[in-house]
């Protein structure tokens, strides 16, 4: 096995758990919670999903033949809050993803040996899907983080509950033995 190999099956892996965790804090939320915004400058979630998913399908669409910038994306309405339903959320939320996912997947051990263009910035294709990772990996913590301030104590966490770490290391330690 290569290391192009191995590095294309841990990205796809890491993505999916990235967006495994946005798809269960959106689950914990009711409509009105998708649109709570700390202030005038700050956005919802609603507005973050809107966000990652033009970006998602402008990078990604024609991901090694054309610019990630694509003319018919319209990046400063992505932060309108325009999206007044969960489920019109969801389905961009869906879609974006589906679109990026489904074009990480398709990349080949001699893609990562190429190069693509974003706002006419020539990158390498490995550094490209960094940038996406980064990118969107922030996204998710901050969807994540407004989630759990909108839910307060209902909130039920994705990680191991606080004064647990101890029983979950030891618990991850009797499995390896096993």
């Amino acid at each position: 096995m290569t290391i192009a190999h191995t590095y294309l099956q841990v990205v796809q892996k890491r993505f999916n758990n990235v967006k495994e965790q946005g798809d269960k804090a959106l689950a914990q939320l009711e409509e009105a919670q998708l649109h709570w915004a700390y202030n005038e400058e700050s956005n919802s979630i609603a507005v973050i999903v809107k966000h990652v998913s033009g970006n998602m399908i402008s990078r990604w669409t024609d991901f090694l033949t054309t610019d990630g910038e694509k003319s018919t994306r319209n990046r400063d309405d992505e932060f309108m809050d325009s999206l007044h339903t969960k489920e019109a959320m969801l389905v961009a939320w869906e879609k974006g993803w589906q679109v990026f996912l489904d074009a990480l997947a398709s990349l080949t051990e001699s893609d990562l040996q190429r190069y693509v263009t974003i706002r006419g910035q020539q990158l390498a294709v490995i550094d490209a899907i960094e940038r996406q990772m980064a990118h969107y990996a922030q996204h998710v913590g901050q969807i994540i983080y407004i989630a759990k301030q909108v839910k307060g104590s209902a909130w039920q966490t994705l990680s191991i509950p606080k004064g647990q770490s101890q029983a979950f290391t030891e618990s991850m330690l009797d499995k390896q033995q096993r």
